[in-house]
């Protein structure tokens, strides 16, 4: 609303009027009593606005609709037909939440919390079919994968002066966002784009609907699994896969314009420098001190490679890094979960700017990611970088390699799910305590008589282990250890973070003798709470630190990095130098 029509009954800005409910969490709708008898029906801005549209008030005394109810004379979950009566008093849209961190990395790669709100935002997201690639999508019982792509596709005007002009969008900044499995804590994983790995072969969905095989390649940079010979973002997932063990859910993927437009919806980004910058190829010019950037400025600071540490790509990822963090703490701030025009900013900004897959297609698909995230603390989430080495193969230095040193128990501990964190000496001494006692009655599952081993009933299921692994591990018992009654299930329901074998009380001289065959350790064993009928198997399911019958389980997850291992928390501030 201009500064011409602001106090007017009649052209009341509802933005203006909605204030966040404390004991529901819900915004809500307030108007003086004058106003609410004055106020005559105004129409729902247009969606070419430049504001986005604000919600119709609901009537006095009548409760908002609850999530999934319809819209007075509309549909359910869909956006209005021509003739539905879609602006102004016909529908009555439900106010969604993404929470801190949710979108945070969407700025380059990544937006930070962003509110997300009306059916009709759901026509601003791009969809991308990956053709197979990762899990099929997250799940709210187990640990979440979202790889976050941030493109240097130079899209839209004023983004001449970055990036290659001739790019069709390689993958420029790429971060995996770890989230544990029970939603304490999360790791945000930056992948160097001039690293060389090995791209797989990557089926990809062509505009006629059919699928396309793009042909891998080895020894070349990461940022070409994105672009290059119309790879898609399925290929960038699945050399993560490759690259890393690790597989992904889902994407989201933005260009340079995302960071430009949520930026400002937010209200600018604070960033401390701690000497002054002039960089003429990202045109950043700043004193020393404090700032707080938006738009080109803040395109031109997470853009720049000639500013800070040795002007490497690999110091411009600790400044995003920085840049990201600020801004997931400036969504915190009290000052932004209770702006309504934030609010509306925000989300117009947000989705506008994502591209995502199928998995997270939708407004109500991203909202229930952000019921996944919402209740994890800044200071549980790290910001880290795979540990590489310059490229030995080159005597200008242009390229890296992973440094398996370092890199190895870093993803050893992403994929077991373990804390980069530091948690608090009261609660690590409580966990410490609780942990012992488990391991003690862990153990006790050992100990106990063995049943022969042509009495061990066992089907087995692969749940993440080699491929073939369930039918390798089925020969090996039948013909090596006599375990003639064991059969193969092939794939599991769902993937496992570790081996584990679950059985019955009645099946425990069964489950202490497969355990002694296979060498399992007492923490994979999971005795249930009944007994099981005669003929019925235990069931034993290959986890990926299972890696062939008769071998060790692979070696324990490791508790604490490296100390060599880049790593910062999201809580807290540090000044780009």
């Amino acid at each position: 609303m201009d500064a011409q029509s602001r106090g007017r009954a009649d052209e009341i800005d509802p933005a203006d009027q909605w204030v966040l409910n404390p004991r529901t969490g819900h915004y809500e709708l307030q108007l003086n009593d004058s106003a609410a008898r004055e106020r005559p029906k105004v129409a729902a801005p247009r969606r070419s606005s430049s504001a986005p549209a604000a919600p119709t008030a609901p009537s006095p005394g009548v409760p908002g609709p609850r999530r999934g109810d319809a819209p007075p004379g509309g549909r359910r979950g869909g956006r209005s037909r021509k003739g539905d009566g879609g602006g102004g008093g016909g529908r009555r849209k439900k106010a969604l939440l993404i929470t801190s961190g949710t979108l945070a990395l969407l700025l380059v790669g990544g937006a930070a919390a962003a509110y997300l709100y009306y059916d009709h935002l759901n026509g601003n997201l791009s969809v991308t079919d990956i053709a197979g690639a990762g899990t099929g999508g997250f799940k709210k019982d187990q640990a979440i994968n979202i790889l976050v792509i941030g493109t240097d596709k130079r899209s839209g005007a004023g983004n001449e002066g970055y990036g290659d002009k001739d790019s069709v969008g390689h993958a420029d900044t790429t971060i995996l966002f770890h989230i544990a499995k029970d939603r304490s804590n999360a790791t945000a994983l930056s992948i160097p784009r001039d690293l060389i790995t090995t791209i797989p072969d990557c089926p990809t969905k062509q505009p006629d609907g059919t699928t396309k095989t793009v042909r891998g390649a080895k020894g070349v940079r990461f940022n070409t699994s994105l672009g290059q010979e119309g790879r898609d973002a399925g290929c960038t997932m699945r050399t993560v896969k490759e690259l890393t063990g690790i597989e992904v859910d889902n994407f989201m993927m933005v260009d340079f314009n995302a960071v430009k437009t949520l930026s400002t919806a937010v209200g600018g980004v604070p960033v401390c420098l701690e000497k002054a910058v002039d960089d003429e190829d990202s045109k950043l010019k700043l004193p020393q001190g404090e700032h707080r950037l938006e738009g080109e400025q803040a395109l031109a600071f997470v853009r720049t490679r000639h500013a800070f540490g040795n002007e490497s790509d690999l110091d411009r990822i600790k400044t995003q890094q920085q840049f990201l963090g600020s801004m997931m703490r400036e969504m915190k701030s009290k000052e932004t979960l209770t702006s309504p025009k934030k609010f509306f900013s925000l989300a117009e900004a947000a989705t506008k700017s994502l591209t995502v897959d199928q998995g997270l297609g939708s407004i109500d698909k991203l909202t229930d990611l952000a019921g996944e995230l919402k209740d994890i603390d800044l200071k549980n989430i790290t910001f880290t970088t795979l540990p590489v080495l310059d490229n030995p193969a080159e005597k200008v230095k242009a390229t890296v390699v992973v440094d398996q040193r370092l890199a190895d128990p870093l993803l050893q501990m992403i994929r077991g799910d373990v804390s980069l964190t530091e948690v608090e000496k009261k609660e690590q001494a409580a966990k410490e305590a609780a942990d012992a006692d488990a391991k003690a009655k862990q153990d006790a599952l050992l100990q106990g008589n063995r049943a022969p081993a042509g009495d061990v009933r066992v089907a087995v299921y692969n749940g993440g282990g080699p491929k073939g692994a369930a039918s390798t591990t089925l020969g090996w018992l039948q013909n090596t250890k006599g375990m003639s009654k064991a059969s193969n299930q092939g794939n599991a329901p769902s993937k496992v973070d570790a081996t584990q074998l679950e059985y019955a009380p009645n099946q425990a001289d069964q489950a202490r003798a497969l355990a002694d065959a296979l060498g399992l350790p007492a923490t994979a064993l999971k005795m249930g709470t009944t007994d099981a009928g005669a003929k019925t198997p235990m069931k034993l399911t290959l986890g990926p630190d299972f890696q062939k019958p008769g071998t060790p389980l692979a070696p324990p997850v490791p508790q604490e990095l490296p100390k060599d291992v880049q790593q910062a928390q999201a809580d807290k501030a540090v000044c780009a130098k």
